[in-house]
């Protein structure tokens, strides 16, 4: 299995229904020799669970034979929601989490994280219903609010856009 292929495998560890690649953040793996080098772009800056994603690629491309492994971390250009791919969408509404829908347009230059509620209807992923309401602006990271939908009642999480 090439290189690329065994990153574009390793899944994230706060939304673990999601490879790396599904998320985005794979930006390049680049083989030489015995040697890689992936690069990846952290959700935001301050994203806890990068040291994670690190040692995972790590081992992961280890485990597969390739002892010499560097991951860089690049911030420029700057993550955005949009670069989650539809199967990755999929899969986070399969898994009850609401997907982020279109990032918000902005000038050139860095993209702040809007921690405040949605300003678009948001859609429960478990009945469909377009009527939901905020809980909490934060849930299980700073990237998600906690929701629920005024049909069914059900709580979920949603995926906020950056």
């Amino acid at each position: 299995m090439t290189a690329a292929a065994v990153a574009a495998r390793v899944t994230d560890p706060e939304l673990p229904m999601l490879t790396l690649a599904d998320l985005g953040i794979l930006r390049a793996v680049d083989e030489s020799g015995d040697g890689v080098v992936v690069t990846i772009t952290p959700t935001y800056s301050g994203c806890p669970a990068m040291r994670t994603i690190e040692d995972d690629l790590t081992g992961a491309l280890r485990d597969a034979g390739y002892p010499r492994v560097e991951v860089r971390t690049v911030l420029s250009p700057a993550w955005t929601t949009d670069w989650i791919t539809p199967a990755g969408r999929d899969k986070l509404a399969a898994a009850g989490i609401s997907p982020p829908g279109p990032a918000p347009r902005r000038a050139a230059g860095p993209v702040p994280l809007t921690l405040g509620p949605s300003r678009r209807a948001i859609a429960c992923p478990q009945c469909g219903h377009a009527e939901t309401e905020e809980i909490t602006a934060f849930s299980a990271t700073a990237c998600r609010a906690l929701r629920r939908c005024t049909a069914c009642g059900e709580p979920f999480e949603h995926v906020k856009e950056i």
